[in-house]
């Protein structure tokens, strides 16, 4: 009887009975079948928790390297830009009067006015207010004359070399005498200019 043969007759209600070969077939099948079983259950399905957090954390790393990828790839272009904003706020501040200038500064937006064909009627410098870097100085302006003109000074007053700006504008009939009558205006305006605080701090440190 050959092999075939044998393990066809085979009885697996009376296993006992088996040739020792087959027995120990048997025997050697169910333990690899039970050592797979065992593995997936305690070794597999208990670790598999961990590779997908193990997974989890290489896509999360694979993202993050990527974007400081990037951002080292446009290190030079942001490098650049930064230049770039230095140089504009550098200019900026030249326009910036200082604290000699005022006084001279103050002098030639009075005179804008008069250029522009306006009698002054009022010219109140004020407090400067201090803010993080830059005071802040206002002058109380009051003008008279027609719309032209105050246009020629609000013209002027913007192509003056250092920064002056214009607020609380309010225009209105004058209505006294002769002017009520030839389309004179009265202009209420409050100019501001300003400088830059770190010259306090530059001539403290010389004295």
């Amino acid at each position: 009887m050959n092999f075939l043969e044998e393990l066809q007759n085979l009885d697996f209600n009376d296993i006992g009975r088996w040739p020792l070969l087959f027995r120990a077939l048997f025997v050697g099948l169910f333990f690899v079948i039970a050592a797979s079983g065992g593995f997936y259950y305690f070794v597999f399905t208990a670790q598999m928790p961990r590779l997908e957090r193990a997974e989890q954390e290489e896509q999360e790393l694979r993202t993050s390297f990527e974007q400081k990828q990037k951002k080292a790839a446009n290190f030079s272009a942001y490098r650049e830009q930064l230049a770039e904003i230095e140089r504009s706020f550098g200019t900026m501040l030249r326009q910036l009067p200082g604290k000699t200038e005022i006084p001279n500064l103050l002098v030639d937006i009075s005179q804008t006015g008069l250029a522009a064909g306006l009698l002054e009627e009022l010219f109140q410098p004020v407090a400067e207010l201090q803010k993080d870097f830059y005071a802040e100085k206002p002058i109380k302006i009051r003008l008279k004359g027609t719309y032209h003109e105050f246009g020629q000074f609000v013209s002027d007053i913007a192509a003056l070399p250092r920064i002056v700006t214009l607020h609380d504008i309010a225009i209105k009939q004058a209505l006294s005498g002769a002017d009520s009558g030839n389309g004179k205006l009265i202009l209420n305006v409050t100019a501001k200019t300003y400088r830059y605080l770190d010259e306090d701090a530059d001539v403290e440190n010389a004295g």
